[in-house]
């Protein structure tokens, strides 16, 4: 691999100012659901032991983190709607500030992509519309299929984008450098977006300008809460996962990233193809999206490093978010700039557990 100094992957090395964030390399640690919160949903030291050992990507943005009990889908996954949560999440930025890492907290509702165990009370998941995703969550008996959804009222939708409002305001409580919506994956305002999910006939569905109404709302009242400089928003316009489809993606995301370029966000986050699997993403035109979005544009799925820094260097993107290589590497960034191969990850504990395949990957010893 080239010496960041004079060969073709400098351009990764480079700082930016990212919204209101300034970050020390275009590249980013993506969000990774491991499992391992505590009690109550809670971050815990170990958490901030594994994010603090990644601290040298430009930018860490945290798990998917639910706004909300009714927006958790799978175990053992952390909040940010508690006193508890906030505190734990702030041992974790703590630490990864201490670093010299910037970090921002990926905010959460997982819509239909859940199971009444994981639902207070056991009540049904909520989504756009009730119809049930061909799915499987992660419970305390292992992969089962999601529960059967009902049909959010259009009184609730208010009260879920105060949700998101309240989680920006407590992420930012708890030292985090800005947040990002969660709006890809098959996850509730996705579910909103696509007609796949999307039956509603009232003002919140129908209409490109209808599905794409819960995505702006809840990005406006969040950048209104903590500015659109430290907002960033992720989308993932073809990707099949959590069984979820459109008749028509290229208008419809069009559509979304324009009406969200005067919100002057720090960034959008963009999956090409599908999530963690392939990027034949044809015909489907992501240059016409970013074209739309004078901010900067963030670009995820199946990069190399070569590839990454073509990106940047041609204009398709400002910075590249990496994934998995990140789980088995800690030092990730350290190991591109010298070209020393990657280690690779154990599958069996990506989901669950303690520190076995989380925070005990060895970093590279020359």
């Amino acid at each position: 691999m080239n010496d960041p100094a004079t060969g073709a992957l400098h351009t990764l090395f480079q700082p930016l100012q990212l919204g209101d964030i300034k970050i020390a390399n275009r590249i980013v640690m993506a969000p990774l659901t491991r499992d391992r919160a505590g009690a109550g949903r809670t971050p815990t030291a170990l958490m901030a032991e594994y994010y603090a050992q990644r601290a040298d990507a430009g930018l860490i943005i945290a798990e998917a983190t639910q706004i909300s009990s009714e927006g958790q889908g799978y175990l053992d996954t952390p909040g940010i709607h508690s006193d508890a949560q906030v505190k734990g999440w702030r041992r974790v930025t703590d630490a990864v500030h201490a670093c010299g890492g910037k970090m921002v907290l990926q905010l959460w509702h997982v819509g239909r992509i859940s199971h009444t165990s994981l639902q207070l009370g056991g009540k049904a998941p909520v989504a756009p519309s009730a119809i049930r995703a061909h799915a499987k969550t992660f419970t305390a008996k292992g992969f089962e299929l999601v529960s059967a959804p009902r049909a959010l009222g259009a009184g609730e939708l208010p009260r879920i984008i105060a949700e998101y409002r309240y989680a920006a305001a407590r992420a930012m409580d708890a030292g985090f450098d800005g947040v990002e919506v969660h709006a890809a994956n098959g996850y509730l305002i996705d579910q909103f977006l696509r007609d796949g999910a999307n039956h509603r006939e009232d003002a919140w569905g129908g209409s490109i300008e209808n599905r794409t109404r819960l995505l702006y709302e809840v990005l406006s009242t969040v950048a209104k809460t903590i500015g659109g400089g430290r907002t960033g928003v992720r989308l993932s316009p073809v990707t099949p996962a959590n069984d979820l489809y459109d008749s028509n993606p290229q208008p419809l995301f069009e559509r979304a990233v324009a009406r969200l370029a005067p919100l002057e966000l720090a960034y959008v986050h963009m999956i090409e193809g599908a999530t963690a699997g392939a990027r034949d993403f044809a015909p489907f035109d992501f240059e016409a999206l970013h074209r739309r979005f004078p901010g900067r544009w963030m670009v995820n799925n199946g990069y190399t490093a070569a590839m990454a820094a073509n990106a940047i260097e041609h204009g398709r993107a400002d910075l590249v978010a990496f994934g998995r290589p990140f789980i088995a590497n800690p030092d990730f960034v350290q190991r591109l700039r010298s070209g020393v191969p990657l280690s690779a990850l154990n599958p069996a504990t990506l989901y669950g557990g303690s520190a076995e395949g989380y925070t005990d990957y060895p970093r590279h010893t020359s």
